[in-house]
């Protein structure tokens, strides 16, 4: 599996979204993506309470411990990669997290208009 560029939404070089937990479609810390990742894990999310509950509620529970799979289980504050249709199917339902735009991959502009990304844009208190 060849990866994509690792460029940012924004243009620049895509930075890590998360080592703990450790997330990405290749599990090494980045919202990487390749022809492969049918799902596009591309958006860094700062995860909630809401988008947990609302994501568990859909049928993608991301909090619940997995251990079969290495899986811990997401808390309010994790920063996740997922996958670009499904951040925008929480924003059209009210429930989106904020974002980090540095370690979100640009292959989600194919799914998630820029516009709707900045919206939800995480902006450290150093902004």
């Amino acid at each position: 599996m060849d990866k994509d560029l690792p460029v940012n939404v924004l243009g620049g070089p895509l930075e890590p979204c998360s080592l703990v937990p450790l997330t990405g479609f290749f599990r090494d810390g980045h919202c990487n993506t390749c022809a492969e990742d049918h799902g596009a894990h591309t958006v860094c999310a700062i995860m909630t309470k809401e988008f947990l509950a609302w994501s568990a509620y859909i049928g993608n529970d991301l909090s619940t411990p997995r251990p079969e799979y290495g899986f811990e289980g997401l808390k309010p504050g994790d920063r996740w990669c997922l996958c670009a249709g499904r951040f925008l199917e929480a924003h059209d339902e009210g429930c989106a997290p904020e974002i980090v735009l540095e370690a979100t991959h640009q292959r989600t502009l194919d799914v998630v208009p820029i516009e709707v990304l900045r919206l939800h844009r995480h902006l450290s208190p150093f902004q």
